[in-house]
C-alpha cells in the first residue's frame, strides 16, 4: 500500500487475469511505536490512509467494471470522535495518537469515496477486538477468523446495500 509501482503491477495483474475488481478490501494498517514525531506520523499516514487512496484509485478503473462493486476499508472505532470521548468505551482509555487519527481519515475517505464513486458501495468496518501480530502487545483480541465475518458481511452486500457507513459487526456506529 505505501508503493505505486507494487500497487499498479498488483491491479495490472487483477485485470489481466479477471478484468474486473469485484471487491476491494483495504486492511492494511500499522500501529506505530515510539515517540511521536513528523517522521511517524507520514510513515502512520501513509499506511493507513494514504495507501488507501493509493490503492483505491488504481482499483477504480477495475471497480467499475463490476456489476456489484464493493469497497471494504477496516478501520477502526479508536479513529471515532464518539468512542474515544465516551468514558464507558474501552477506546477512551487509548492513547494512540498517530493510530487514531489515521484511523479517522480512513473513516472519512471511505466516505467521500462513497460520495463520489456513485454505484460502487464504500463502506468502513470497526472489526472489533482482533488477535493479530500488531494487538499482541496489548494482549487482547479474538481469533482472526472471527473478526473476517464482518469483513465477508459488508464485501458480499446486495446491490441495493449501504453505502458510506462505518459499522461493526452489530451495524452502524456512530462516528
Amino acid at each position: 500500500m505505501t508503493d505505486d509501482a507494487s500497487v499498479n503491477n498488483a491491479l495490472a495483474t487483477i485485470g489481466a487475469a479477471e478484468g474486473r475488481l469485484d471487491v476491494l478490501v483495504n486492511n492494511a494498517g500499522i500501529l506505530p511505536a515510539g515517540d511521536v514525531d513528523g517522521p511517524l506520523a507520514l510513515r502512520a499516514f501513509d499506511t493507513n490512509a494514504v495507501g488507501i487512496v493509493r490503492v483505491t484509485e488504481a482499483a477504480l478503473p477495475l471497480l467499475r467494471k463490476s456489476s456489484n462493486p464493493t469497497v471494504v476499508t477496516v478501520s477502526s472505532s479508536a479513529g471515532s470522535f464518539w468512542a474515544v470521548t465516551n468514558p464507558d468505551r474501552p477506546e477512551f482509555h487509548l492513547s494512540l495518537a498517530l493510530y487514531s487519527a489515521s484511523k479517522a481519515a480512513a473513516t472519512m475517505l471511505t466516505v467521500q469515496y462513497a460520495k463520489s464513486q456513485p454505484g460502487i458501495k464504500f463502506n468502513a468496518l470497526e472489526p472489533g477486538p482482533t488477535a493479530t501480530d500488531m494487538t499482541a502487545a496489548f494482549g487482547i483480541g479474538r481469533p482472526p477468523e472471527e473478526s473476517a465475518k464482518a469483513v465477508v458481511g459488508l464485501a458480499t452486500l446486495d446491490t441495493d446495500g449501504p453505502t458510506g457507513t462505518f459499522q461493526d459487526e452489530n451495524g452502524v456506529l456512530p462516528w
